[in-house]
């Protein structure tokens, strides 16, 4: 079968599956490595050298995890008005693939930089930090997009719950390669304790940059053969207000994106707050954090193909709304939990929504969309509304901290979010069995 017949890609090509799923293996090493589990303990190592646990920066002075959370907020509020734009401009001049590429660079980049980030230079790691989360939600935004011309929306469950698996299979084979590095430095003939943290971001990138080699080569570049035009900028917009509007005749889609709002932003706070709660809050030694991690990840691959299954046999929304009514549970007991025992409890259930809310998400929004060439368009749409949760659940976890003293309030803001996601999943169902019955 060909890849391409006059530009216009054939949907459910093998070979093009794989590349875009390879991708997942290549960049979720950024998201367990940097955001997850060695850059987090590592960080709170380094802001904590002066026997407490803030720091100063620009001026001021900031508890350490607070900082963290404002690192991310801006990071994410940044790809979140970028994104939009570039998309846009993507879907305009078929350009997306080196959209994908430049953030994908960026990011791998950025993190191989984090080598030389220690406590003598906290701008460079706050920097480098925010610049690797910028790559890597900015080659998302157009790596999403791929899905819905490269699959056909009967397989879009299945190949996304791959896509996520992949993910936490690889980023799980380096994680382990780089904690017996970390505890074995001797092995390696290291000395410097700092040294194999350090390195094991230049591994991040390198891993990051060498496996989507292997997805930019096989994927298309210009699916829809988009002949492209001038003034990017200006098509940019016009292509966002274009997409603005049908929105608005996209009930069910409106509706579905405003729950996604609110439930993912409790999702993400927690995935990115999750190792550094463990160690203030329940005071958890490094190697018990990064058993909680590995939990999570293998975890996460029966809970991508377990959610894939539900919403094949009960439909996608009410798969959806099973997965948000866990995460409550979920929140309720991380404020209870005190015992490192209990923790695992919690990150074992964790894994099982968290692979299954993330793959499931991305495929129901694809479904939803309706007949279009502006994929990037639309997915930017999606990509705004994950990162603008990020910015508001990140910055408040990190100004209910400050203000409290307390991680566990923060805890109260998150259980918000996904009582308010689970209510407009249920309204989003209604709507859609209202559309159905007419």
């Amino acid at each position: 079968m060909q890849a391409e017949t006059e530009g216009i890609t054939i949907k459910g090509d093998k070979k093009i599956i794989r590349a875009w799923t390879m991708y997942d293996w290549a960049n979720s090493v950024y998201s367990l490595v940097i955001t997850t589990a060695i850059f987090p303990v590592y960080w709170t190592s380094v802001t904590s050298e002066n026997g407490t646990d803030t720091v100063k920066f620009l001026g001021f002075e900031f508890v350490n995890s607070a900082l963290y959370s404002y690192t991310l907020s801006f990071a994410f509020l940044l790809i979140a008005i970028l994104s939009p734009i570039l998309s846009a401009i993507a879907d305009s001049n078929g350009s997306k693939k080196s959209f994908m590429k430049f953030f994908c660079w960026l990011g791998g980049v950025s993190c191989i930089t984090l080598y030389f980030f220690d406590s003598s230079n906290i701008w460079l790691g706050i920097t480098f930090f925010a610049l690797a989360s910028i790559g890597f939600s900015g080659s998302i935004v157009f790596y999403n997009a791929f899905l819905p011309e490269i699959a056909e929306p009967a397989d879009q469950d299945k190949i996304s719950a791959r896509g996520f698996s992949l993910g936490y299979i690889g980023s799980s084979l380096l994680l382990i390669f780089n904690l017996y590095m970390i505890m074995n430095p001797e092995v390696f003939g290291i000395s410097d304790n700092s040294l194999p943290a350090r390195i094991s971001f230049i591994m991040v990138g390198v891993w990051w940059i060498g496996f989507a080699s292997i997805t930019f080569k096989y994927l298309p570049s210009n699916v829809h053969n988009i002949k492209p035009a001038g003034k990017y900028l200006l098509n940019g917009y016009h292509e966002l207000i274009k997409v603005w509007k049908e929105l608005q005749n996209q009930g069910h889609l409106k509706r579905f994106l405003i729950s996604f709002f609110f439930y993912n932003m409790g999702v993400q706070t927690v995935m990115y707050i999750a190792t550094i709660f463990g160690k203030k809050e329940i005071a958890m030694e490094d190697g018990q954090l990064i058993v909680t991690v590995l939990i999570i990840q293998f975890v996460a691959i029966a809970g991508a193909y377990f959610f894939s299954w539900l919403s094949a046999k009960r439909g996608n929304l009410k798969a959806l709304g099973w997965a948000v009514s866990i995460w409550i549970i979920v929140c309720i007991a991380a404020y209870n939990v005190y015992s490192v025992k209990g923790f695992y409890v919690l990150a074992m259930t964790v894994g099982l929504v968290m692979g299954g809310i993330q793959s499931l998400s991305r495929s129901t929004y694809s479904k939803f969309l309706p007949e279009t060439r502006d994929h990037a368009s639309y997915f930017s749409f999606y990509d705004v509304c994950d990162k603008l949760g990020l910015v508001l659940g990140t910055a408040s976890y990190g100004i209910i901290e400050e203000l409290t003293g307390n991680m566990r309030n923060s805890i109260l803001a998150l259980i918000t979010y996904f009582i308010i996601g689970f209510i407009f999943l249920i309204i989003t169902l209604n709507y859609r069995k209202k559309q159905i019955h007419t």
